[in-house]
């Protein structure tokens, strides 16, 4: 694990060597981890993290790297990323520098020949970083926390943050990736480089996804691309981990990172997986066809009741702002056996799901793209697949719902463009005060469509402005928490490229999504997750976490003073809301309860408090 931070052209001279150190140690977080500082001129780049420092001083010219280039090999340069990343930049320039590497990466280089400080991130974000611009300096870090140390920072939180997180749905806290939860301090987008100098700020894009022609290969032809693609994804970061364990759930895509690990070296692979108590959500059965064939050893955290308020008072402090969504919880809980265990690096399969139309919503879009091409037989026969091998006594799917997605989250109108999910994003916005009520609205929700494709269109959404953003922001914060380093083989940018040139029929097939990936893993895969169509999916049993394990805490929480005078909640509905979300879980009716909504209340006014204290 790694962090990174920087103070540039501070007025005051001992506020630059000050207020790097003021950073660097909230950025350890009281962990004995290795550190370091380099200063040119007027700018100061920190370092700190597990392994050896990856900053690097060169004449004039400053570099720090968190995070992994994967290409070093490729690139034929010796020396750690620092010293490579200056290499590449005398070479090519800054922005030439950035496209020859496939990492994942935040990084900053300072060039005090022509006073300019750059920073960037790599192209999906994996590796996060936020800088502040203040009068008096500029700044940059890993996490938001450490700007925060600085003297004179300005500490206010968001509104439109507090609006989303409080009363609406947990994919639309990222929309803008300019910011983040603190009025003063924003973030760099993926796939973004800043330039400071002169006290201007410039951003500028260096690489995105763009309409380009479908591939037209034969199914086995396109499937051993993809093979290829996975298998070196999996192998440059295999390559670069020491001790790693590969979390394991009973869906495709862990499975295929693990199976992938295990045919590259030959060798089973040790495995983390969370169980649960209640079958609802617990995988087991579904990993155990894993177990013989792809692990050595298998570590099993044990989920029944946790300690919900108690863990979520840990996560924030790791997080340095309130946590999405209830699965995470169990990561964090993984991460902390990982630790424990002695492995330094985890694997994990996020990026899977929206590379191959693995979630509910893909096969929506795919029908809307299937309607907009006129293929009304394909349509309908797609869509009585889908209803054979997902309907749900909850999740209805019927034609009923088919149309009802037409009519609300597509323009069919305009090829490939996807609304917001208005009844989504506004199911609680009732539950929220007048002032700020208003901020939760539709039109405030960006959705880009660079592609005429639905389908595509709302897998972009999700790599660069819903699912992912999020996801990479837990599996950063809670893996660094425990001295982590962390892998996601599926969101190399070149397997990325590879499956947005992919056709629909592709990804999902006669109801069955990840075709290409299903085929793909043919003799990598035992057969029975290979060929599995049900899946559970990564969730976490919340409902009966505030139904009933931790309910006398959220009680005592929304009847205090200090929540019902905050002035965020419509306090009477929020009262009605945790009696129906009880009522529900109690009788075990078959209906959908609260407990997202209970999550984000209780870890946004858990992390309000904090921010008092």
């Amino acid at each position: 694990m790694s962090r990174i931070a920087g103070i540039a052209f501070a007025r005051a001279p001992a506020l630059q060597a000050d207020g790097l150190a003021a950073m660097i140690t909230r950025l350890c977080k009281g962990t004995t981890l290795h550190s370091c500082t380099k200063r040119a001129g007027h700018v100061s780049l920190g370092w700190c993290g597990s392994a050896y420092p990856n900053i690097s001083q060169e004449h004039d010219i400053l570099a720090v790297v968190d995070g992994s280039f994967f290409n070093r090999d490729e690139l034929g340069i010796a020396g750690r990323d620092a010293e490579l990343l200056i290499s590449l930049y005398r070479q090519y320039g800054f922005a030439g520098a950035l496209k020859k590497i496939n990492g994942d990466f935040s990084l900053a280089l300072y060039d005090k020949g022509i006073d300019t400080l750059w920073l960037a991130r790599d192209r999906i974000g994996v590796k996060p970083l936020y800088y502040a611009a203040d009068p008096r300096f500029f700044s940059f870090a890993s996490q938001p926390g450490a700007l925060l140390t600085l003297p004179g920072m300005d500490k206010g939180v968001d509104s439109r943050f507090i609006a989303f997180f409080a009363g609406s749905h947990y994919r639309y806290f990222d929309n803008n990736p300019d910011r983040s939860p603190y009025t003063g301090i924003n973030q760099l987008p993926a796939a973004h480089m800043l330039c400071f100098s002169g006290n201007r700020i410039e951003k500028t894009k260096y690489w995105s996804l763009f309409e380009a022609p479908e591939l037209t290969g034969s199914e086995e032809v396109l499937a051993g691309n993809y093979q290829e693609l996975l298998l070196d994804s999996v192998l440059q970061r295999f390559k670069t981990a020491r001790r790693p364990v590969f979390t394991l759930s009973g869906g495709m895509d862990s499975s295929s990172v693990l199976a992938s690990a295990v045919y590259l070296s030959g060798n089973k692979q040790h495995a983390l997986s969370a169980t649960y108590s209640d079958k609802t959500f617990d995988e087991s059965a579904e990993i155990c066809g894993m177990l013989d064939s792809a692990v050595e050893k298998w570590n099993v955290v044990e989920i029944g009741t946790p300690d919900v308020f108690g863990l979520i008072r840990r996560m924030i402090s790791v997080h340095d702002e309130p946590v999405a969504t209830a699965t995470w919880l169990s990561h964090y809980l993984l991460c902390e056996k990982a630790a424990q265990l002695g492995y330094d690096s985890l694997f994990g399969g996020l990026g899977g799901d929206e590379l191959n139309a693995g979630e509910y919503e893909y096969f929506l879009c795919h029908f809307a793209d299937l309607r907009q091409a006129g293929k009304e037989e394909l349509l309908a026969d797609e869509v009585k697949m889908w209803m054979h091998y997902h309907d749900h006594p909850l999740y209805k799917k019927n034609t009923d719902v088919v149309q009802k997605s037409f009519d609300e989250l597509f323009d069919l109108n305009i090829p490939g463009k996807c609304l917001p999910n208005r009844s989504r994003l506004e199911r609680y916005r009732a539950a929220l005060s007048k002032d700020y009520y208003g901020i939760v609205d539709d039109r405030a929700i960006v959705m880009e469509h660079p592609f005429s494709s639905c389908l595509k269109n709302r897998t972009w959404q999700d790599l660069s402005r819903e699912t992912t953003p999020c996801c990479l922001r837990a599996e950063d914060r809670q893996t660094n928490a425990f001295g982590l380093d962390y892998f996601l083989p599926f969101l190399d940018y070149r397997l990325i490229e590879f499956m947005f040139r992919v056709p629909g029929t592709l990804k999902i097939w006669k109801g069955i999504t990840k075709r290409l990936l299903r085929e793909a893993m043919r003799g990598i895969l035992p057969e029975d997750t290979r060929t599995r169509v049900k899946k559970i999916g990564w969730n976490a049993p919340a409902h009966i976490w505030f139904g009933t394990g931790c309910r006398d805490e959220l009680l005592d929480m929304i009847h205090s003073q200090e929540f019902r005078t905050r002035g965020i909640y419509n306090v009477d509905v929020v009262d009605r809301l945790v009696e129906e979300h009880h009522e529900i879980v109690a009788s075990g009716r078959s209906v959908e309860s609260h407990m997202m909504f209970l999550w984000q209340m209780v870890n946004l006014e858990l992390w309000l408090r904090g921010l008092g204290s």
